[in-house]
């Protein structure tokens, strides 16, 4: 136990909160990267789409989830 919590538990929290903060944190690198390269809207959304495309899977493990245990 680490702080009162199982590996199971911390394991469980960060897989989820911890890479969702990582996420939103690479979203706001991209933004920044597409700022000061002052790549346009067509340019933004490729940016977006391309290197923010892994970001799909992960979300849609987490409603995949969320949908089959309700």
């Amino acid at each position: 136990m680490i702080f009162g919590f199982t590996e199971a538990q911390l394991s469980g929290f960060f897989l989820t909160w911890g890479v969702g903060a990582f996420i939103v944190y690479m979203l706001f690198i991209i933004g920044q990267l597409a700022w000061e390269s002052k790549a346009g809207r067509f340019g933004t959304f490729v940016l977006f789409l391309g290197l923010g495309v892994g970001f799909i899977g992960f979300i849609a493990k987490v409603l995949i989830q969320w949908w089959l245990e309700r």
